[in-house]
């Protein structure tokens, strides 16, 4: 699942993320749902079942996280390997996925563009609500809306995905 001589992150649990560009070069975020403060919005991800390919796993949390279902994409990118952040030490503690404890996120990273129409999202397809609003806004803008621990991994992400994010 990563590459040859990347990190392979073994105390971060695989995760998903995705970058959803539409026909004007703007990307998706959603608004995190009963989220509070100034960094509500990032993009949608989730975690890898076991035994699942990630990009498998990217097109079911898009649906699950948006409505969006895969006739609706066409794959752009992806970035090769994780990119992984750690849990600040005050959710550490909170965040245990199951019987394990994960030190943080690894996240496989991909990047669709949007064939669809903007009444297609359906922020409640699947029944769990993660987002409780959502809007098309410049990939540039995912470092300074995103909460600042995940930061760093949104600044590789919108470097990396520059030019698929241009008309």
């Amino acid at each position: 699942m990563s590459s040859a001589g990347a990190p392979d992150y073994p105390q971060h649990r695989p995760n998903v993320g995705i970058v959803l560009v539409n026909a004007k070069g703007e990307v998706w975020y959603g608004r995190r749902h009963g989220a509070s403060g100034d960094w509500r919005w990032q993009f949608p991800q989730g975690g890898i079942d076991a035994g699942e390919d990630p990009a498998d796993a990217a097109l079911r949390e898009l649906w699950e996280e948006t409505g969006v279902t895969a006739d609706k994409v066409e794959p752009l990118g992806r970035i090769p390997g994780w990119l992984a952040y750690d849990y600040p030490p005050e959710l550490a503690a909170h965040h245990p996925h199951g019987k394990k404890a994960w030190k943080g996120q690894k996240q496989a990273w991909f990047a669709f563009r949007y064939l669809g129409e903007d009444g297609d999202f359906d922020l409640e397809a699947h029944g769990e609500v993660e987002f409780d609003a959502w809007r098309w806004a410049p990939l540039s803008d995912a470092p300074g809306v995103i909460i600042p621990w995940k930061r760093p991994v949104y600044e590789q992400v919108a470097a990396h995905f520059a030019d698929i994010a241009r008309v």
